[in-house]
């Protein structure tokens, strides 16, 4: 591999004492708002890599470079990286560490403004593949996954490294404690898997809490048919209201005190116990709720 493409060991950014002297020369002071935490492990950065099955024919998309650790792993691995990343001041930083790699271009921008889609089709045309890989601040994580899935963009995998507690309840299968309307939402468009689980040990400055890499393949179809995406998951959502309380209840607060009974009914008529807790149900049994009472008289009491 060229030293233009292949970083050499000695200016990989990932170490404490590169990192440190990355931050001295140019001044930089992390803002806690961005949720700014510099990983300096490079088997874990390995494992990240990994995990997204890049090849020299595909493309990667990172969220938050930071000061280039992660797209430093990226450029030997994948033909095109694209960053993107909302702190201005970490732009000169990324010029500098990704100096002479043409297939790497920074963007400087909020991903959740950006026109992804327009960006992908801009960047990705003459690849076989694109993958997100990110590490994500803690504060925006939700929002950003909820964005690349909803609007379902052309991807085979987001590999994050993200919260451990979210990371896992993203993997969370019924019946746990974990398990809630993020485990179902990520499940409807993905199969998550957990890769790694990281301690807050390894990052410049240390978080208050350890992180997890968690791998998501997208499906080519949800692994449930609903005839109103947006309804279904108002009903999972609504199923986890107050998690101590009932289905019964909680859908109960969404149609009203009077129709508690034909509710109950319903349930009963979808093979669901109304005394269950939302955090019972299978994808498919939301489904089958969900289809029910949007063919029932129930609907405008929800809409």
């Amino acid at each position: 591999m060229s030293k233009q493409v292949g970083q050499d060991a000695a200016l990989q950014v990932a170490t404490p004492k590169r990192t440190k002297e990355i931050i001295a020369r140019h001044g930089f002071s992390f803002k806690k708002s961005l949720g700014q935490n510099f990983l300096i492990d490079q088997n874990i950065l390995d494992k990240i890599v990994a995990a997204a099955e890049l090849n020299k024919t595909k493309g990667a998309l990172e969220i938050g470079p930071g000061i280039g650790a992660l797209t430093q792993k990226l450029a030997d691995a994948a033909k095109v990286v694209t960053a993107v990343e909302i702190d201005n001041r970490l732009i000169p930083i990324l010029s500098e560490v990704l100096e002479g790699q043409s297939h790497v271009e920074v963007v400087h921008g909020d991903v959740l403004k950006l026109d992804l889609r327009a960006l992908m089709e801009r960047r990705y045309a003459d690849t076989t593949g694109v993958s997100v890989v990110a590490n994500l601040p803690y504060y925006v994580t939700t929002p950003i996954l909820m964005k690349l899935l909803e609007e379902r963009l052309p991807l085979e995998h987001i590999v994050v490294m993200i919260q451990k507690e979210v990371a896992e309840r993203m993997a969370a299968r019924p019946g746990g404690k974990t398990y809630g309307s993020l485990s179902v939402a990520v499940q409807y468009y993905c199969e998550p898997e957990l890769v790694c689980t990281v301690p807050h040990t390894v990052f410049i400055p240390q978080p208050n809490v350890d992180s997890a890499v968690i791998k998501l393949s997208l499906r080519s179809a949800p692994p449930v048919q609903v005839s109103d995406e947006a309804f279904f998951f108002r009903v999972v959502q609504g199923s986890f209201a107050q998690r101590r309380k009932t289905l019964s209840n909680n859908l109960g607060a969404l149609v009203g005190k009077e129709h508690r009974e034909a509710l109950q009914q319903l349930l009963s008529g979808c093979g669901v116990d109304p005394g269950r807790r939302g955090e019972t149900l299978s994808l498919e049994e939301f489904a089958r709720i969900s289809e029910a009472l949007l063919e029932s008289g129930l609907v405008a009491q929800i809409n």
